[in-house]
C-alpha cells in the first residue's frame, strides 16, 4: 500500500497543569462530536502545559472550543503521513524537505499497529506550499 501525505491543521491552547484538566476538555470536545486525529500535551511555562489538537475537521473544533470559551491559537497547517510501516518510512518525507531546503520545525511520529505508521510533519508557513511540493501533493 503506498504512503498517503495530507494538509492537516492544528490549533493549540495553554491549559493549566493540573490533573483531569485534559480529560475535562477531551470530554467537551468529545460531546461535540469533534474528531482528533491527533494530540499533543506538554509542560510550558509556570503551572501550564499547551494542549495541540489536531482535528479532522477544524471548522467543528472551532465552534467547539468557542461554544465552550476556550482560547484557541491562530490555525497552524502541517502534514500526516500515513502508510505501512518499514525502516526510514518516515526519513523518505524528512529527506525529500531537506532536499528541498526546507526546515522541518516539529515532527512526530508513531508505529500504529498492524504493520503501519503515521506521523505529522510541521514546517514554517512560509515553506507550506513548496513543502507540499516536495512531498508529492501540490
Amino acid at each position: 500500500m503506498a504512503d498517503e501525505i495530507r494538509r492537516i491543521d492544528y490549533y493549540y491552547m495553554s491549559v493549566p497543569d493540573k490533573p483531569g484538566e485534559g480529560a475535562h476538555i477531551l470530554s467537551i470536545l468529545r460531546e461535540a462530536g469533534v474528531n482528533l486525529i491527533g494530540i499533543s500535551a506538554f509542560p510550558h511555562g509556570a503551572r501550564r502545559s499547551q494542549l495541540d489538537l489536531i482535528p479532522e475537521d477544524s471548522a467543528l473544533l472551532v465552534r467547539a472550543a468557542k461554544g465552550a470559551r476556550f482560547k484557541l491559537s491562530a490555525r497552524k497547517s502541517g502534514f500526516l503521513v500515513q502508510g505501512e510501516d518499514r525502516p526510514g518510512a518516515v526519513a523518505d518525507f524528512v529527506g525529500r524537505l531537506a532536499h528541498a531546503k526546507i526546515n522541518v520545525t516539529s515532527v512526530q511520529a508513531f508505529c500504529s499497529g498492524s504493520n503501519r505508521y503515521g506521523g505529522m510533519l510541521w514546517v514554517k508557513r512560509a515553506d507550506l506550499r513548496k513543502a507540499a511540493k516536495a512531498l508529492g501533493i501540490g
